[in-house]
């Protein structure tokens, strides 16, 4: 069984001055979407309940805008953003898609349990588990 070493959520939108400005004035008026930054973000700062869910799990989680990713994770993720990647013993793997991601809602749980379905789902272990 193929095991995860990490994990990365690659936002639709853009890193930087520049770009967040343009997320948040595009969100504001309604033109603009990205459900891993409902999940990561209240409407002030990062939400403590995505960092506690983040740490508990036992591999890092990395989270990068569209503009910051390159190689095969920006080839892998080209049409598909928002989503979560597997970084895995075998390469990176799409784990959580746009779609499973906005059925979250912006909130924690959901996505906490969409993502151990992603891992089953998709046939990896986290480290530690055990293969049976």
């Amino acid at each position: 069984m193929t095991t995860i070493t990490g994990l990365t959520g690659v936002y639709d939108a853009d890193g930087g001055l520049r770009g967040e400005a343009a997320y948040v004035l595009g969100h504001l008026l309604g033109r603009r979407e990205c459900a891993l930054c409902d999940l990561t973000h209240g409407p002030l700062r990062r939400k403590s309940a995505w960092d506690a869910m983040a740490a508990a799990l036992p591999v890092p989680f990395a989270l990068a805008h569209r503009n910051e990713v390159d190689g095969a994770l920006a080839a892998l993720v080209d049409g598909a953003l928002p989503c979560v990647v597997a970084d895995t013993s075998d390469g990176p793997r799409l784990l959580v898609d746009a779609v499973a991601l906005a059925a979250c809602g912006g909130r924690i749980e959901p996505f906490a349990e969409a993502l151990e379905r992603a891992v089953d789902d998709a046939g990896l272990a986290w480290p530690g588990a055990r293969r049976g």
